[in-house]
């Protein structure tokens, strides 16, 4: 019976979420149980097409980037896949009726990534697009489960927390990214000359971006709220030390929150969240 394997799936999505992401696998956690594996599956995807451009090294990167994006549309028409990641996402999109011009723009990110970019403002901010904030989009869709009004209203909130997301993550990465994949994702930054002034402007468009994500994060349904929350708390502790530190140390090592401090962080952002001072 299909219910069989598509349970593999969604569990082959599960583990991928907790063997790449604490922190999202935290947030997921605390979302109402329903939408756990649905948004589990959206990152399995996500997380698969990541590790083609970031990891697989060895390999025509190309090309299995190109078959990822066909065998993920023909298992959205077919409704089924042999790849279980693509088996339980199709099942989420057809589910939740997820644009497919999200997943085009998601893998059309995906793509810049195989080459060397020269990256202008509008090239950096069509990077983010389709890297981060469709997937916010996705995710979304998820939680307002067909509320077209609801998910307009929540829409730009979603896009200004994947923003805000990816460009900590930027920051977070700068010395893997530079000394590993030679990628700078930055415009008009030269991260060989990296300095404490260039660091404070993006901050200041992180901080403004996390200011009007929280807003929408409040207006959230019950049932997604709280776990949205506690990744946004994960990623602004993680800010935070990013800018309490200078242009140099972030490019010379990745900065991170352990486990153990994630778990402190999960138990005062519920505590907060049940007093309703979020």
């Amino acid at each position: 019976m299909k219910e069989i394997f598509d349970k593999l799936s969604a569990d082959c999505s599960k583990v991928t979420t907790k063997m790449y992401s604490t922190s999202f696998s935290f947030g997921i956690y605390f979302l109402n149980k329903s939408l756990r594996m649905p948004i589990y599956s959206i990152y399995g995807f996500v997380r698969l097409a990541d590790e083609i451009v970031d990891s697989f090294h060895e390999f025509d990167k190309k090309y299995l980037l190109n078959k990822f994006r066909t065998d993920t549309f023909e298992a959205i028409d077919l409704g089924i896949s042999l790849n279980p990641v693509l088996n339980s996402f199709q099942k989420i999109v057809n589910e939740y009726q997820i644009s497919h011009d999200l997943i085009h723009l998601f893998l059309n990110s995906m793509e810049m990534d195989l080459d060397e970019q020269e990256y202008t403002p509008e090239l950096y901010d069509t990077y983010i697009l389709g890297s981060a904030e469709v997937v916010g989009l996705m995710c979304l869709k998820v939680f307002t489960n067909g509320d077209e009004a609801e998910y307009q209203r929540l829409k730009p909130f979603a896009m200004k927390l994947g923003s805000a997301f990816q460009k900590i993550n930027f920051l977070r990465d700068l010395k893997a990214d530079h000394q590993s994949l030679n990628r700078s994702y930055f415009p008009n930054v030269n991260l060989a000359e990296f300095c404490d002034k260039q660091k404070q402007a993006i901050e200041a468009e992180i901080e403004q971006e996390f200011k009007d994500a929280l807003v929408g994060i409040k207006m959230l349904p019950a049932s997604s709220r709280s776990g949205v929350y506690l990744s946004y708390i994960y990623y602004k502790k993680l800010f935070t030390k990013i800018k309490g530190l200078t242009a140099e140390r972030i490019m010379n090592e990745r900065i991170r929150i352990s486990n153990r401090r994630k778990i402190g962080l999960m138990f005062d952002s519920m505590i907060r969240y049940k007093l309703n001072a979020i």
